[in-house]
């Protein structure tokens, strides 16, 4: 493949402005990312060391293995929820390597308040499972929670992807034959005691570690009688009397040891085999992201920049580079990995629409991974757009894309509006990891485009009634409309919500996307099968 030709100017006022802009925006993302995982109360923190229990990044340091990658999901997920007293929905979740297996770890966060679930965080626990279903890939639960935060057990028990999920997917994974190991360092309560209880493995540690439908106050409540937690569904109990759990351990240390080496017994699957060649780095610097991503999502930026940035050797072969230019197609190598990348110079017109459906086609049936660059206003509109049927071919590209069987991936690299999300596959459409960078944005329009459009409305029904605004009155109602929209639009807020798998620092994607393409060659593909094309 030919090395993709920068021409990227490093010395020009744009590049340095953007440059500049871009080290402020990936700061702020830094610093709100380490005190969502670091900041802490000085009382809870004293409390766990008072219990003799580790902080919840401690374990996971002593569980994976030295100098390994972790991938975190939603580190960010909540910071905009519940005023900010849940850091990361109060647990931690991500892919990483434990005796030489890639794993999907959910790991409770008791320095947060006790470890409850917060609606927010049974989502993304939820997802984690999903992530490990979609990826055949084992779990690891390091369970030290309160169980379901009271206050709003309404928005986290009844409906299908509330906290019962959670259990239906452990199931899935068993019965998928994906080994599951829980680590018992605190209370297990309720429904909380289905996680080690639908565990393959558990290991439970003395003094701390719990497990039990409901614990001593609500037994007296209920029935009477008084019992001491150890003898409920502590770890001597557990391990000696129930059978409920596998393993007695003296101390956190010992529990994290033995469950290193249940990891290691279990077997190692065959992957199935993407192309591959060896890996290698960029051939441009990848830092000089910062000073191609503009600082306004409205300025346009060459997305072969960013390719040339992300991808092995800065190789590219591109596919049809003279049809429908706005949407930029090809495969390169990323770690070594074979993928094939759609990535957006611009609204997607009729023909950039057909060529990526073709596209799409080509490397599904080639058994290639997709990787979205998504920078995207949406699908071109007017007549001589719809007369020439954008919507049916816009269709065809989101048929062909849904109906992918390879693994998908999708970058947010700046914004993600309309229809366009759905054609780069976003996040309805299952793609196996999708990241957000810190400057993107995602609604349905733009904040301009929304907030002239609702005031339009406004006026015109205030006219039906023989009314009319001032333009001041005007003025505020559409800063208003704007200022709802850029917040709600903004990357820490779709975090925040779990809409996707976390932030990232531009210059991080390449090895979030190897990460997350070697743990998706786990799971067999089918072939290449899709629904009814409108011709």
């Amino acid at each position: 493949m030919r090395r993709i030709e920068s021409r990227l100017n490093t010395n020009s006022s744009a590049y340095r402005q953007y440059w500049a802009h871009n080290q402020k925006v990936v700061s702020e993302f830094r610093e709100r990312q380490t005190a969502a995982r670091h900041s802490r109360p000085q009382r809870d923190i004293d409390r766990l060391a008072r219990q003799k229990k580790m902080m919840p990044r401690a374990r996971l340091e002593l569980l994976l293995d030295p100098g390994t990658p972790f991938l975190e999901f939603s580190s960010l997920a909540a910071n905009c929820a519940y005023d900010a007293a849940a850091p990361s929905a109060g647990c931690i979740t991500g892919i990483g390597i434990v005796s030489g297996r890639e794993v999907v770890i959910h790991a409770n966060d008791s320095s947060v308040k006790g470890g409850a679930w917060y609606p927010l965080t049974v989502k993304k626990i939820v997802r984690a499972m999903d992530i490990a279903i979609e990826n055949h890939l084992p779990m690891v639960h390091l369970c030290d929670s309160a169980g379901g935060f009271l206050p709003l057990q309404s928005q986290l028990f009844g409906d299908r992807y509330m906290a019962g999920r959670m259990f239906r997917n452990q199931s899935i994974l068993s019965k998928m034959g994906c080994k599951q190991l829980s680590l018992v360092f605190g209370h297990c309560t309720a429904g909380g005691a289905y996680i080690p209880g639908l565990s393959d493995y558990s290991v439970i540690v003395e003094g701390t570690g719990a497990v039990f439908l409901g614990g001593p106050p609500l037994v007296k409540a209920a029935t009477g009688e008084e019992v001491s937690v150890g003898e409920l569904g502590g770890a001597r109990m557990h391990t000696t009397i129930s059978g409920t759990c596998d393993y007695y351990a003296a101390n956190e240390r010992e529990a994290i040891a033995i469950g290193r080496e249940v990891v290691a017994q279990w077997e190692t699957k065959e992957k199935w085999a993407c192309q591959q060649e060896t890996p290698e780095d960029p051939y441009y610097d990848p830092t000089e992201l910062y000073g191609i991503i503009p600082d306004n999502t409205k300025k346009q930026f060459d997305i072969k920049e960013v390719i040339a940035r992300i991808v092995d050797g800065s190789r590219f072969h591109e596919y049809q580079p003279d049809y429908g230019e706005t949407l930029v197609c090809g495969f390169a190598n990323i770690w070594g990995f074979k993928v094939g990348i759609l990535g957006n110079n611009g609204v997607l017109f009729n023909d950039s629409s057909l060529k990526g459906a073709h596209f799409i086609s080509l490397c599904n049936q080639n058994h290639t991974p997709l990787v979205f660059l998504q920078n995207i206003t949406g699908y071109m509109i007017g007549k001589e757009y719809e007369q020439r049927g954008i919507a049916k071919d816009g269709a065809k590209m989101i048929m062909v894309q849904a109906c992918a069987e390879v693994p998908k991936f999708t970058i947010m690299t700046n914004g993600s509006f309309g229809a366009g999300n759905y054609g780069m596959c976003g996040r309805a459409f299952d793609a196996r990891l999708t990241f957000s960078w810190p400057n993107s944005q995602i609604s349905v329009m733009g904040a301009d485009q929304a907030a002239n459009t609702l005031v339009a409305i406004k006026l015109a029904q205030l006219a039906r009634e023989g009314k009319e605004l001032s333009d001041d009155e005007t003025a505020a109602i559409r800063q208003q409309i704007t200022d709802d929209y850029v917040h709600q639009s903004s990357a820490y807020y779709a975090s925040s919500e779990i809409w996707d798998d976390g932030i990232i620092d531009p210059v991080d994607t390449r090895n979030a996307l190897g990460v997350g393409i070697a743990a998706s060659l786990n799971a067999p593909i089918g072939d290449a099968r899709y629904g009814v094309l409108r011709f």
